[in-house]
């Protein structure tokens, strides 16, 4: 069994290798072995999972994954910290460090062809500034993620898991219902991360869904619109994706002019791509 990480080894980690938190790459470090052992229960993993690790750090996590997963990628932007990530881990997991494999990218660009198998399960604690196209990239392009638990901003937990009508609903929210059903699944206090930060932590968990039968670039593309000018009414906030056309395409889709993006559900969002399909109705040009 792995040895994890206390908030004096991460330190004195830390310490040797001259590498200190940093708010460029939104680093805030786990130092509570019980905050990673309740992850990786709430993730409900198996010993099948590959699991992607978006952000290992020093590895307060990535020890507890490794007890369970059959092989963990560590997806680290940070130099320092993916060069040290696999020294750690042997010394304090002798028995499972060769089910590492740690890759130094930006988790946001990275594509599948870098991945040495297709992951199962995203499991991590993301960096605030970037967990939302985090979440959104993985799910898009490693469509092998059946399962994931994420410790994100409270209110990013809750702007992704929101429904329609909240005040808190939004374009995240949508794009989440596209790949998967998500909830918050707990809270979680700041004390357990150095530094400590200002803000309020949650974890989401989520299980992929099947795929709708629609074009998501367009889905997608009327949502931005829709929540780009939130306030308006659909007539209006829609005719930057859809022109002079808008009333139409929300005639066919069966949806009242009327409306704010706010109330709209994922199955009206692709009633209003089907439409404009089906139409042939095509965007305003950008062009001066």
């Amino acid at each position: 069994m792995a040895k994890l990480l206390t908030s004096s080894a991460i330190r004195s980690l830390s310490r040797g290798l001259q590498i200190s938190p940093t708010k460029k790459w939104g680093q805030n470090f786990v130092v509570d072995a019980n905050t990673v052992r309740r992850i990786v229960n709430v993730a409900k993993l198996d010993a099948d999972d590959v699991v992607m690790e978006v952000g290992p750090g020093l590895g307060s996590l990535t020890l507890a994954l490794i007890e369970v997963a059959r092989h963990v990628i560590a997806v680290e932007i940070d130099p320092k910290l993916a060069l040290a990530l696999p020294t750690t881990v042997a010394h304090r997991a002798p028995e499972e460090h060769t089910r590492l494999t740690v890759i130094e990218t930006d988790a946001a660009r990275i594509k599948p062809e870098q991945m040495p198998e297709p992951p199962t399960a995203l499991v991590a604690n993301l960096p605030y500034n970037v967990a939302v196209p985090v979440v959104l990239h993985a799910l898009e392009n490693f469509p092998s993620l059946q399962k994931g638990l994420v410790m994100v901003q409270a209110e990013v937990g809750d702007r992704l898991t929101a429904g329609p009508g909240s005040k808190i609903y939004g374009s995240p929210s949508v794009k989440m219902a596209w790949y998967a059903k998500a909830r918050r699944a707990g809270s979680v206090s700041p004390n357990v991360f150095w530094p400590v930060p200002n803000v309020a932590s949650g974890l989401v968990a989520f299980e992929r869904i099947e795929s709708p039968d629609a074009n998501r670039v367009e889905v997608f593309a009327a949502v931005d619109a829709a929540f780009g000018q939130r306030r308006k009414m659909l007539r209006q906030s829609l005719k930057a994706w859809v022109g002079a056309d808008v009333d139409a395409v929300l005639d066919r889709a069966g949806i009242e002019p009327t409306r704010r993006g706010e109330s709209l559900d994922i199955a009206e969002f692709i009633a209003l791509a089907d439409a404009k399909e089906a139409l042939g109705a095509t965007a305003p040009s950008q062009e001066a």
